[in-house]
């Protein structure tokens, strides 16, 4: 299993970016698949999940009028649209996935990506 994330990168505040995550060897019709973040000094931390259905969506309370988790099953891809991004959003996000288990706890996930970086200026 290998997942491959991409997308990140600096950008000023209010805008957007796309974050892109390619898994290969895993199929996405049985894992939920998640971002998490983690910002300088800070531990992992849940910013959007998938389920296997791909229906059912979740996301921090703090993202979930800006960020979109999102899927295409033709290229096992998982996306994270981010909209109107703000500098407490830097961090390195990771997209994750798992069988099962409390998809909100990073030690959750069975599978992770390498990461991307995210700046967002002020």
């Amino acid at each position: 299993v290998q997942l491959q994330a991409s997308g990140g990168g600096s950008v000023q505040a209010g805008g957007p970016l796309r974050l892109s995550c390619v898994a290969s060897g895993l199929n996405l019709n049985v894992y939920k698949m998640a971002w998490l973040r983690q910002a300088p000094g800070k531990e992992h931390t849940f910013v959007a999940a998938l389920f296997a259905n791909g229906e059912n969506t979740y996301y921090a309370d703090s993202l979930k009028d800006r960020f979109t988790i999102s899927r295409d099953n033709a290229k096992n891809t998982v996306y994270l649209q981010m909209n109107s991004l703000k500098p407490d959003d830097t961090a390195t996000y990771y997209c994750a996935a798992t069988v099962g288990g409390w998809f909100r706890l990073a030690s959750t996930y069975e599978y992770w990506g390498q990461g991307t970086q995210v700046t967002v200026s002020s």
